[in-house]
């Protein structure tokens, strides 16, 4: 009868699983750690809106509506036609306010958008509208 040797290997398949698995958690897990802080700008409530304002309507769907001081809408087809509407209320009345009214469904580029273009136009004071709770 033949003896048998004994291998003295590892097998190192399953060490190699293991490892891969530990890999795949880190890389998910790792972004999850890093938390920066963000510097939120802050605003002052005014207790009231201006006794005459503007108002820019940003909808749900993007599209813009401007209200002039006396409260009548104009349906714009975009911050093109909303900037020449602006232009010409602030002609009639330089010291003018502007409220821009976002829908809360709305991408918050859109709102950043309207209000980087009221700023533009040179309107002293502008504000967002919000409703109360």
């Amino acid at each position: 009868m033949r003896q048998r040797r004994l291998k003295a290997e590892i097998n190192v398949v399953p060490y190699i699983d293991v490892m891969l698995v530990l890999l795949v958690i880190f890389m998910v897990t790792t972004p999850m750690m890093t938390t920066g802080s963000v510097d939120l700008p802050t605003t002052g409530a005014a207790s009231q809106k201006p006794a005459k304002y503007v108002k820019v309507e940003v909808q749900a769907d993007g599209s813009l509506s401007v209200f002039d001081a006396n409260g009548s809408p104009t349906k714009v087809k975009g911050v093109k036609e909303m900037k020449e509407q602006l232009s010409s209320l602030k002609g009639r009345d330089e010291e003018i306010a502007v409220l821009v009214a976002g829908d809360k469904e709305t991408q918050f580029k859109n709102v950043i958008e309207v209000l980087d273009e009221v700023k533009r136009l040179g309107f002293a004071k502008v504000g967002l509208e919000t409703g109360s709770k």
